[in-house]
């Protein structure tokens, strides 16, 4: 299936802000609807492919989870290259880095059933290829979920969130360092609490780090839960906080070869967890503000987009259900000139 389409919205600007830009979306295509439920994916260019993975499972919430691999060399063709399962617990939100030495690694969280009195635990594979893995090596501590890892200056960078303790709730959530994308020991800890802070990615542009951070206060309507921008510098254990205005889920962004930030989310109608759609937007570095331009084809259950800037377009994959099954999709987005 291959939609092409052009939607761009006209956001409110607000004082002293940037003027928001627009975004094309040149293309939409399925990729892959092989598993029951696919989804919580990512994607990345290695070794002149694209990679994408993503959780298969019964349905959202199943503790069956397994990480698929498709391979392509021109994003239009995919193939499978490798299949990760572990059968004793579910394997969740699979993301890609590369390492300073050349390997492909994902990382991903390992959950077992609620009626197991045993932790979560952040787990990393390693590949010289994309379709040969290593066994699964645990990273953090337990029950902290290292969400997404990023490279700078050949350390690796992650937030990682408290998750099945009571004791910790409403939340905390810490940036984990590592010099070899296998250990890695906390470099800030507690760098938020309360509100439920939990995915969030950290991206680098120069030496400062930005931090794009999802919240889930409970209860939601009287609870603070929309994102956060996050501002640090070197050694990164002081955080400024920039409230979004829109409460976002599934974060991922890139800094543009103009040097501005686009992210790609899940964005919510009500203040309930439904409706839900992915969308794509810019975030004001001085005020935090997200602003909304383009809404891709997406409903039911849908969103955690992935973005790589490549020869002057943005490919995107993210999943959606809006079509009846939930499945991985294909995007390319055009930004305007100079962005």
């Amino acid at each position: 299936m291959l939609l092409v389409v052009c939607a761009v919205l006209s956001p409110l600007v607000l004082p002293g802000a940037e003027v928001p830009r627009p975004i094309d979306l040149v293309s939409l295509r399925k990729i892959w609807d092989q598993g029951p439920h696919n989804a919580f994916g990512d994607l990345i260019r290695f070794r002149g492919a694209w990679y994408c993975t993503f959780r298969e499972a019964r349905k959202h919430d199943s503790y069956d989870g397994s990480v698929r691999v498709i391979r392509s060399d021109d994003g239009e063709t995919w193939t499978s290259a490798a299949l990760i399962t572990d059968a004793a617990a579910d394997l969740r939100d699979p993301k890609f880095s590369v390492t300073p030495d050349g390997k492909l690694t994902i990382t991903g969280l390992q959950r077992f059933p609620a009626d197991q009195k045993r932790p979560h635990q952040s787990l990393v594979w390693f590949s010289p290829d994309g379709q040969q893995w290593s066994a699964k090596h645990p990273i953090g501590d337990p029950d902290y979920w290292l969400w997404r890892v990023t490279w700078h200056r050949g350390a690796a960078y992650t937030m990682g969130y408290s998750v099945g303790r009571e004791a910790d709730h409403p939340g905390s959530i810490r940036l984990y360092a590592s010099q070899d994308g296998r250990t890695f020991t906390t470099q800030a800890d507690r760098v938020l609490v309360g509100n439920y802070p939990n995915e969030a990615m950290v991206v680098f542009a120069g030496d400062t780090a930005y931090c794009l951070m999802r919240r889930d206060g409970a209860p939601l309507h009287r609870s603070p839960h929309s994102g956060l921008l996050g501002i640090a510098q070197p050694p990164y254990t002081q955080w400024e906080w920039k409230d979004l205005g829109r409460r976002i889920g599934g974060p991922n962004f890139v800094v543009t070869p103009g040097g501005r930030l686009l992210a790609a989310v899940r964005v919510y109608e009500t203040d309930n967890w439904h409706p839900a759609r992915t969308v794509v937007g810019w975030i004001d570095r001085a005020t935090g503000r997200f602003s909304e331009v383009l809404r891709i084809p997406s409903g039911g259950d849908n969103a955690y987009a992935a973005l790589v800037v490549h020869e002057g377009l943005v490919w995107m994959t993210y999943y959606s259900s809006h079509e009846g099954k939930t499945a991985i999709y294909l995007a390319k987005l055009r930004l305007p000139p100079g962005s």
